[in-house]
């Protein structure tokens, strides 16, 4: 779910980035996030998933190798960060994820039975599920394509986050606006879904384009500090308190934290009935500001080991051997351009 912050973020704070832009950039890529985004995207019109011979889930290897091969070829650095052991305060919201999830299954058998594809498909969607055996998948094969990931102790968003601040990225992506309360300076949407798009329950489509906000710039529009932000996201709603504060919206909410500009005040005012129980709105606030993060990490991009990527990808997964192999010799060709150490200007390393 995340923080929904859209409905008070100004357009003059949000800019329209050209994946060029990116060049030379390291981006940190919430891994969840965006295996979710291709997990739901890459469907069959009844909704069923890309899937190998035996029945297991394919679509989120498709979405993570030709996408990340889209972004090198752009001299984009990415490297994926993916969630560690989520929170205590996350029970709640997982435990809701997951109900929707199961009576999401049931109306899709009930909407495929009755012939009903466009709503069969929308909720296969919401019934998706990432498991350990794909993220280990996932993990597998940007090792084989030599792209690096981070194993996040906790949530990857904080640590993408985390890196963005520490200036081993320019940026953090992901969908929601979880990020900018984690403190990344910037953070980057819709990297994962960039192209035609079509709308939910209406046959039109749109082009979805990459997308800048830059929270400082962000907090001085609003007129407001980082603080009073996370404020602003808990009295709304988080994935650790999801029902937020019965009767406050994004811009009731803003008011308030501009009226009561002390954020640790206006934290203890908060009615405690409105949280679920154990979770303190304070411990909330605390960990948004200070979350779990690990430094143990080495960011390096190699040359990818095609006979590994081909072994994963059309042996195991029952990929297309041709598509594999044309879109290797794409991704062999954007190492050799973009990041083969001995061919990076020290442009390319001041633009981190």
């Amino acid at each position: 779910m995340g923080v929904n912050l859209r409905e008070i973020i100004p357009k003059s704070a949000v800019r329209e980035l050209s994946l060029d832009e990116l060049r030379g950039r390291v981006v940190a890529i919430d891994a969840y996030n965006a295996l979710y985004q291709f997990l739901t995207a890459i469907r069959q019109p009844d909704g069923t998933p890309l899937m190998d011979r035996y029945g297991r889930v394919t679509s989120h290897l498709s979405g993570l190798f030709y996408r990340t091969i889209n972004l090198m070829e752009h001299g984009i650095k990415v490297v994926y960060v993916f969630d560690g052991k989520p929170p205590e305060m996350k029970y709640m919201e997982i435990e809701r994820r997951k109900k929707i999830k199961t009576e999401a299954v049931k109306k899709y058998e009930e909407a495929l039975k009755k012939g009903r594809l466009e709503e069969a498909r929308r909720y296969a969607q919401m019934a998706a599920r990432l498991t350990d055996e794909m993220v280990e998948d996932a993990k597998r094969l940007l090792k084989a394509m030599g792209v690096p990931y981070v194993q996040a102790p906790a949530e990857g968003e904080a640590q993408a986050a985390y890196m963005a601040r520490k200036g081993d990225a320019w940026a953090a992506a992901s969908q929601d606006y979880d990020s900018l309360l984690f403190g990344a300076p910037r953070l980057v949407r819709n990297l994962a879904i960039t192209g035609k798009r079509k709308l939910p329950r209406k046959n039109v489509y749109i082009e979805v384009k990459p997308e800048l906000i830059e929270l400082e710039k962000l907090l001085k529009e609003l007129g407001i500090t980082r603080e009073q932000l996370i404020v602003l996201g808990i009295m709304i709603g988080t994935d650790y308190n999801p029902e937020g504060i019965r009767g406050i919206g994004p811009k009731t909410a803003l008011k308030r934290v501009k009226a009561i500009p002390d954020p640790r005040k206006l934290l203890k005012m908060l009615p405690r009935h409105e949280f679920p129980e154990g979770v303190d709105p304070e411990k909330i606030f605390e960990y948004f500001l200070n979350p779990p993060v690990t430094d143990n990490y080495k960011l390096e991009w190699r040359e990818p080991n095609e006979q590994e990527v081909y072994r994963i990808l059309v042996e195991e997964h029952d990929f297309s051997p041709t598509r594999v192999k044309n879109a290797l010799a794409r991704l062999k060709k954007a190492y050799k351009e973009y990041f083969k150490a001995k061919q990076l200007g020290l442009d390319m390393w001041f633009k981190r």
